[in-house]
């Protein structure tokens, strides 16, 4: 059900070089009942998906390492990003979606999945819910060297290490990225590792 306080007035195509930058006029009704007119840029680049693979055997999880060009414009200064597996859904659901990113992007095939929440990870201005998951992996999964598909030019260095040593990261900086910090703390509370 659409909330009956808010009025979109108008969406204006900004950019849809690669995915879409719309501005928006909306009215919103305030708590008072008054309405006001806003304006919003809003970029929507569809939804996604994201896994923890996780070997609670070896207490081990697979993270990946690849260039994330808006981190380096912002301080980054080499631009790499540890991270977990991760890709838009594209026309998939989520479970098909990280099924077939964690093929191509680590190389292990998975069977099951188990989804653990949803989030916008940036709701003042982006659309993208992410579907985030865990999966257990071990050795036999492995199907392929990973790093993603050669037409996509991604370029994905696959990391396995000991958990304790990728939550560390968390603290010392190394992991900035919201989505593999969830995982990671989710990893942690549960003790899937």
């Amino acid at each position: 059900m659409k909330n009956p306080a808010i009025k979109i007035q108008k969406t204006e195509i900004l950019s849809d070089n690669w995915y879409v930058l719309n501005k928006v006029t909306f009215d919103f009704q305030k708590k008072d009942n008054s309405w006001i007119t806003q304006k919003r840029e809003v970029y929507d680049r569809g939804n996604g998906a994201a896994i923890l693979l996780y070997n609670a055997e070896q207490k081990t999880v697979i993270l990946t390492r690849q260039f994330r060009l808006p981190t380096y414009l912002n301080g980054n200064a080499s631009g790499m990003s540890i991270e977990v597996c991760a890709g838009l859904l594209d026309q998939d659901q989520p479970e098909q979606c990280i099924i077939r990113e964690t093929e191509e992007e680590t190389g292990y095939r998975l069977s099951n999945v188990t989804k653990i929440m949803e989030s916008y990870m940036s709701p003042g201005a982006v659309t993208e819910i992410l579907y985030l998951f865990t999966g257990a992996y071990n050795a036999s999964m492995k199907v392929s060297e990973g790093g993603g598909v050669a037409h996509e030019e991604e370029n994905i260095e696959v990391l396995e290490m000991p958990f304790d040593q990728a939550y560390a990261m968390i603290a010392t900086g190394e992991i900035k990225d919201a989505k593999t910090i969830m995982l990671l703390q989710y990893a942690k509370i549960h003790q899937l590792v």
